[in-house]
């Protein structure tokens, strides 16, 4: 990998790769040979804050993900999760379809409760896996329809491209993960970082159902672990790229501004489930890390 590391939107690195797609969007799905007329290709070194699915009907390259290399050939199909050190290198490029989507449209469109379905979307690294033509062609009519969905101004679009992409998700537990748990995997800093993912949304889950009363700091998820919060820190700093308040306040406002595009709650009554006492310094809280209060947020919609 090279030295050139850069935190990434899915716009940024559009931008960085001097490529003609700008798109704030939470979702999309393009047709690589689209935006990589030229092969061969090497990307730069890049943290991502999104999830990428890629299917390889033809193809050959590699990425890399926290230093592990895998090869990519026909019927490849892998993802890659938030937070990591990626890059990729395009030697062949015929057909190949890419979906980018976030944790907001996760939770927001497929389900609150996605990663209990799909645990495997909290690994930290998982290898590709290539099916032969027919299995990958299950996979194929999927995407397909999603592309064809998302080029539509259909007021269900994301609804429907939503829908199709968890019988994607439900495809891959079937073929790849099926018994897949994610703790159990990788070394020592992979396993801590793994579990300070389950337990952020175990913890937001417990809060959204009143289990709770007060958003967990540094140190209640280092004594989760039975480890330092300094310890804790670096690990999670080194491995994702984003300390550990970062991941609190970004799952604090992602399950925010949720509730207040999703439901009729107040925006006191959402600060209270979320462990803020006082309405004040919720929307201070809120309006520090979006730029707007959550009554303004609410209202744009």
């Amino acid at each position: 990998m090279t030295d050139l590391i850069v935190h990434h939107t899915i716009s940024d690195l559009y931008r960085a790769l001097n490529l003609p797609i700008d798109q704030e969007t939470d979702f999309t799905i393009h047709f690589l040979p689209d935006i990589h007329p030229e092969v061969p290709f090497t990307s730069p070194t890049f943290r991502a804050n999104y999830y990428s699915f890629v299917f390889v009907k033809d193809g050959r390259g590699t990425y890399t993900t926290d230093n592990k290399v895998f090869k990519t050939e026909p019927g490849t199909i892998y993802f890659t999760n938030p937070g990591h050190i990626k890059a990729f290198h395009l030697e062949e490029l015929n057909d190949v379809f890419i979906i980018t989507l976030t944790e907001a449209f996760l939770k927001e469109q497929v389900h609150q409760k996605v990663f209990d379905e799909f645990p495997f979307l909290l690994a930290e690294t998982v290898p590709p896996s290539t099916l032969p033509s027919l299995e990958f062609k299950e996979f194929e009519q999927l995407y397909l329809q999603i592309a064809k969905e998302f080029k539509k101004n259909s007021p269900l679009k994301y609804k429907i491209i939503s829908n199709l992409f968890v019988v994607i998700l439900l495809k891959i537990k079937e073929k790849f993960w099926k018994g897949y748990n994610p703790i159990e995997e990788g070394d020592r800093s992979s396993e801590i970082v793994k579990l300070f993912k389950h337990n952020l949304e175990k913890h937001y889950r417990r809060l959204l159902s009143g289990e709770e009363e007060y958003i967990f700091q540094v140190q209640d998820y280092a004594n989760l672990q039975k480890l330092h919060p300094n310890y804790l820190s670096t690990v999670i700093k080194s491995k994702t790229g984003k300390s550990v308040n970062s991941w609190i306040a970004e799952k604090t406002i992602s399950e925010a501004q949720a509730m207040l595009k999703n439901s009729n709650l107040t925006a006191k009554e959402i600060g209270f489930t979320l462990g803020f006492s006082e309405a004040t310094h919720f929307s201070s809280y809120f309006k520090r890390h979006t730029g707007v209060t959550p009554n303004n947020y609410r209202k744009s919609l």
